[in-house]
């Protein structure tokens, strides 16, 4: 009886199962299964939310965000995401209780300040259109703080599976109750109500089940005090958390700017074409970025190459992120027309300009996860410094001499991507040099 012959598993396939079948990419799969249900949900429901709030709400919406997102590393100083880095589980449940205490102790003077001097406060900072919700903001910066400690612990210990169900299954319950509200109460309240408490949602199911992980070392006695370990990371607050929030500022100038200048509806039309073209980033993007994080420390701690790694992650988000990037620049206002209605054919003119900038936004993720392991946090606070000077520098130039919401937008967007093009550059010399540097090191000991 003749035998079949079966063709040798050295191609494409076999490649790929060997890939599948490494920790980073399961990992990665992982997380990118879980965050992709949750935007896949979030697209099914966005238009209908859409229809029913309108551009002005959602215009509120966007300002009430860009607010949060400047205040939000400020709350915690940025000490979260320092978990990740000791060898030690006691120091790393330190970070996370300092970070708390500092984000209980933000929110008080938030909400001191808010109360006392709200309305001076809205006027000085551009924050008129959501005057009535800046007692929200206290909150919304504290459980952002949470939500924040939660999911690096979660990263630390790797539990990326746990992850990825809780994004499903918070972005079901939010978008529900956008909808469900929506139908007899279609007002910018609930939008920002909702997103007040998302990230607290997100933070408390996350919390879920982490006893295990938290009591597996309780008889450990903590290495290094509050104080100590604060002084450790002097880095993270010193650098990291202005860098945050200087790159949250720059990103929220165009929404502040298009509602002062142009009313809610414009700065929702921004903030619609924002979302859906930062789906990738979720999608993707921070999934690769997470995972890719402690795998990143764990090299450097055992001396491996560096620049190959980050390489390669980088020319996989740039592969899997060129058509749906490319698809929106040749065909963005007849998208939107189509899956949110006519009213946001302009959301889709913008997303054409915002493709751009975020397409190179996407890449740099692996770059910005690894700033931290590498030391660069310093250079990263002057690059942000630099960014938001030019960033802001366009913005107004067309404001101010083309009365263009459209050009502000557009040279926005080019400043941002020619920006995110240059920290990727500067972040894998970086990897080459500590690769570099790692190796003469290791041939030095060997003699």
């Amino acid at each position: 009886m003749n035998s079949i012959a079966y063709p040798k598993q050295d191609g494409l396939f076999s490649r790929l199962a060997q890939l599948t079948r490494r920790p980073f990419s399961r990992n990665v799969l992982a997380v990118t299964s879980g965050t992709a249900a949750a935007q896949v949900v979030t697209m099914v429901f966005a238009p209908v939310v859409a229809r029913q709030y309108g551009p002005a709400a959602f215009g509120v919406l966007g300002v009430f965000m860009a607010a949060l997102g400047v205040l939000a590393p400020v709350a915690s100083l940025t000490y979260p995401i320092a978990m990740v880095l000791p060898r030690s589980d006691a120091d790393a449940k330190g970070i996370a209780k300092l970070s708390l205490l500092i984000a209980l102790v933000v929110a008080g003077v938030l909400m001191l300040a808010f109360g006392l001097a709200g309305d001076a406060l809205a006027n000085l900072l551009g924050l008129g259109t959501i005057r009535g919700y800046l007692m929200l903001l206290p909150l919304a910066v504290f459980l952002s703080a949470w939500m924040q400690v939660a999911e690096q612990w979660r990263i630390r210990k790797k539990q990326f599976k746990t992850t990825a169900r809780v994004a499903v299954l918070q972005s079901v319950l939010i978008n529900t109750g956008k909808v469900g509200i929506g139908s007899f109460h279609p007002f910018a309240s609930v939008l920002v109500v909702l997103a007040t408490l998302a990230n607290g949602l997100y933070a408390l199911m996350l919390g879920v089940g982490m006893r295990a992980t938290l009591a597996a070392d309780a008889d450990e006695a903590p290495r290094r005090s509050l104080a100590q370990l604060a002084r450790a990371h002097y880095d993270f607050p010193l650098y990291r958390a202005p860098q945050v929030c200087l790159n949250a500022a720059s990103q929220s100038l165009p929404v502040l700017m298009l509602a002062s200048f142009f009313g809610p509806a414009a700065a929702g039309f921004y903030a619609l074409g924002r979302t859906v073209m930062s789906v990738p980033i979720r999608l993707i993007g921070k999934s690769v970025g997470d995972v890719f994080y402690p795998r990143f420390t764990e090299a450097a701690h055992q001396g491996q190459p560096l620049d190959s790694l980050i390489l390669k992650a980088t020319g996989f988000l740039a592969a899997a992120g060129l058509v749906p990037f490319a698809a929106v620049v040749a065909l963005g206002p007849w998208l939107f027309a189509l899956v949110f209605g006519q009213d946001w054919r302009v959301a889709g003119e913008y997303a054409r300009w915002l493709a751009i900038w975020l397409y190179f936004g996407f890449l740099n993720r692996p770059s910005v996860a690894a700033i931290a392991t590498l030391g660069m946090q310093r250079f990263f606070l002057g690059f942000e410094v630099v960014s938001v000077a030019l960033r802001a520098a366009v913005i107004w130039g067309a404001f101010h001499w083309f009365h263009s919401d459209m050009l502000a937008v557009a040279a926005f967007c080019i400043v941002g991507a020619l920006l995110n093009a240059f920290l990727v550059a500067a972040t894998i010399v970086a990897c080459r040099n500590a690769s570099t540097a790692a190796g003469a090191v290791t041939q030095q000991a060997a003699r």
